[in-house]
């Protein structure tokens, strides 16, 4: 397919130079010494290589937990079944929006029925199924729409995907404004609490922007103490400088490039060169050593936000690509000034002292 916003260019045939089966198991056993407890295996279209089922056995094996991005156009009932046997135990599945406008951003007619095929295909197999879809300017107002299709096909799980200034089609102007993502966040946070309220059992999350907890925990806080709470302590708990780009998420090329993580285009190394491991471990790469001690270097309004050891500055790739400066403050970063300013914070402050009273008192 010719998808508009894949991180990769389409290509007619498949590139010689992608790694071989026999590299990928050595990759796959190299990951599994050094530790790795997740993979997961995207494209481009993964399913579209033969081996991909060994690979995910061979996965399993070693005891990595495996997962699979996929378009879903060629998830049909019997491949479905090979890779729940293979030991995969979920996948996520991307659609662009809804009906014909799925074909169009595809190029292709019919796109948008396989996809569907290829959910059912997996319900039917008894594999754990996801819809990924993009939040983005031209899908923006058929959002609530979206929600509606959801709760009508059942929709086990749904994660919205904020825009990553990387790969083809990717560009700034197809992103929300800031109006438009709070917008959006509302709605969906409003639409969870429908689905809770009526007993029907549809997860929904996002993805790609860590403002967007500290965006619910602060609506929660002035409504509901109970959850803010809970939001309060996972945002806590979560430090992205820890669990960020970098340091415990890379990206491996199909030629065995590794990168910060699937987004970056720069380069570390290669695993045809050297072991994963070795490449990780290599203290002498300036964007490596300044991802893992990321927050002293954040410049701007990144640098000044209360939550920054939540947030980490949010996606560093994102700031490299719109400025040429992977320190500067997120653009994609959506919450006011007064939400992250020093000068509210004894405000906010005892706003989190209050909700945490409510939560022990509960």
């Amino acid at each position: 397919m010719n998808c508009r916003s894949c991180v990769s260019d389409p290509l007619p045939s498949r590139d010689e130079s992608e790694l071989t089966t026999r590299e990928g198991i050595d990759l796959i056993a190299d990951l599994a010494t050094f530790g790795v407890p997740s993979l997961l295996f995207a494209g481009g279209e993964p399913l579209l290589r033969g081996d991909l089922v060994e690979w995910l056995a061979y996965t399993h094996e070693r005891g990595i937990q495996a997962s699979l991005l996929t378009n879903g156009t060629l998830l049909s009932r019997k491949k479905a079944e090979e890779l729940r046997r293979a030991g995969l135990p979920s996948v996520s599945i991307l659609p662009e929006g809804l009906g014909r406008e799925v074909d169009c951003r595809r190029g292709a007619p019919g796109v948008f029925d396989a996809v569907l095929e290829g959910y059912a295909s997996c319900e039917a197999a008894g594999l754990a199924a996801e819809i990924r879809t993009p939040l983005r300017r031209w899908n923006y107002s058929g959002l609530a729409d979206f929600l509606g299709f959801i709760e009508r096909r059942q929709i086990r799980r749904v994660v919205f995907v904020h825009l990553v200034y990387t790969g083809r089609g990717n560009s700034p102007h197809g992103d929300l404004t800031h109006d438009e993502k709070r917008r959006a966040l509302d709605l969906i946070r409003e639409a969870a609490d429908d689905f809770l309220r009526r007993g029907i059992s549809i997860t929904m999350a996002t993805d790609e922007n860590h403002a967007d907890g500290i965006y619910l925990y602060l609506r929660w806080a002035r409504r509901d103490p109970g959850r803010a709470t809970s939001a309060l302590r996972l945002l806590q708990s979560t430090r992205a400088d820890v669990h960020g780009s970098g340091v415990r998420l890379a990206g491996i090329g199909s030629w065995g490039d590794v990168h910060p993580d699937p987004y970056w285009a720069y380069t570390l190394g290669n695993v045809r060169a050297r072991p994963f491991g070795e490449i990780w471990r290599d203290n002498s790469d300036s964007l490596l050593c300044g991802l893992r001690d990321r927050l002293p270097r954040l410049k701007g309004r990144c640098a000044k936000c209360r939550w920054k050891l939540s947030c980490g500055g949010n996606l560093r790739v994102r700031t490299q690509e719109f400025f040429g400066d992977p320190w500067m403050s997120d653009p994609a970063c959506y919450l006011t000034e007064e939400e992250i300013g020093k000068e509210v914070m004894e405000q906010v402050a005892a706003m989190e002292d209050d909700v945490l009273l409510s939560g022990q008192a509960a």
